[in-house]
């Protein structure tokens, strides 16, 4: 049975406005809107949120969803954000900045903004909270906060049971968007690892480009849940020496969304992997594709990363060498396999 999308604030409800009518983005503003909280979506251009607005629904994204009424488009910024007083940034990684300095002088300075992108800026290799603080001088650093967690789109706006971490280094910023997103179908755990909950969003991907490779492969169950496992490991390591918290890895926005991610016919990154077991070139892939899938750059931002902190991504480094240096994907198995043994811990 259907869930119902409804929602019992312990605040009087403060307008929010969701950056970028991407997928995550929409899904979100439909969310809250459906809780009786007046929502604006901001588009990128006024030719999109017009047609937004003819068609009721994000046909592209999400057929067959309609807005609900506490849901307005716009694409001026300062109608968006003048009294916003949570501000959802869901736009890739890659346009990030971008749009942040697009709208940064409209966010009302005590609003709490909140990135819900998984993925890491290159060439940078910075976290979206850390963008975030670059770009947004005005704002106290506690007034970031940062959502990750297995939350396929289509299933969350579908009223399907889900799970998400929101974490900030203040607590009434998450508590706030913890009040504004949380529903009987979209349950929201708070966190003060702001570090943790992104690495987790973000490296996940990688593992999950990795995992799609192992079912294109037709590797079997026992070397899939041994990747995964072994990923998981990976994205701790790196996690850790970068200053998160190790519980962090074994929660929603790391084991469970790695789980999601890496099994769901919905993952896209998870597709692009499968894509290249087929001998398909990343171009080619990416050609094909309506949605951005963050593990490919993510992949360059990571290895980076762990070569700073002096942590091994084996794993990682074989994707990086079949997303850019052509490596077969069948040559990722005997590579793995046949590395020295070691203790696992």
């Amino acid at each position: 049975m259907k869930c119902v999308l409804t929602s019992s604030l312990n605040h009087d409800p403060l307008p929010t406005t969701v950056l970028g009518a991407t997928t995550w983005g929409a899904t979100l503003a439909i969310l809250v809107a459906r809780a009786g909280v007046p929502v604006r979506l901001l588009c990128r251009r006024a030719d999109e949120a017009d047609e937004l607005r003819r068609a009721g629904e994000h046909t592209r994204r999400l057929p067959g969803v309609s807005f609900p009424h506490d849901l307005t488009l716009e694409h001026d910024p300062a109608a968006a954000l003048h009294d916003a007083g949570l501000v959802i940034v869901a736009v890739p990684s890659d346009r990030f900045r971008e749009n942040l300095r697009r709208i940064r002088h409209h966010i009302p300075a005590d609003a709490v903004v909140l990135s819900v992108t998984k993925g890491l800026e290159l060439p940078t290799g910075l976290r979206m909270s850390e963008v975030l603080a670059e770009e947004l001088l005005n704002h106290s650093p506690g007034r970031f906060a940062v959502l990750s967690g297995p939350n396929l789109a289509g299933e969350v706006i579908g009223g399907k049971p889900a799970l998400t971490v929101v974490a900030a280094s203040d607590e009434s910023s998450r508590q706030l968007v913890q009040d504004t997103l949380m529903s009987p179908a979209f349950r929201v755990y708070t966190s003060d690892d702001v570090v943790g909950v992104e690495l987790g969003g973000s490296l996940k991907n990688i593992i999950a480009l990795a995992a799609g490779m192992a079912d294109g492969l037709g590797a079997g169950d026992n070397a899939k849940a041994a990747l995964v496992t072994r990923g998981l490991s990976e994205i701790g390591r790196l996690g850790i020496a970068a200053g998160a918290q190790l519980m962090t890895f074994a929660g929603l926005a790391g084991l469970g969304d790695v789980m999601a991610t890496c099994s769901s016919p919905l993952s896209r990154n998870r597709r692009v992997g499968e894509e290249l077991a087929k001998g398909r070139t990343l171009d080619e892939i990416l050609a094909g594709m309506d949605a951005v899938a963050e593990g490919v750059n993510t992949t360059v931002a990571a290895l980076e990363m762990a070569e700073k902190l002096e942590v091994d991504m084996p794993i990682t480094r074989l994707m990086s060498r079949v997303l850019f240096e052509g490596l077969p994907a069948a040559e990722c198995i005997p590579a793995l396999m046949e590395r020295p043994p070691r203790a696992e811990w």
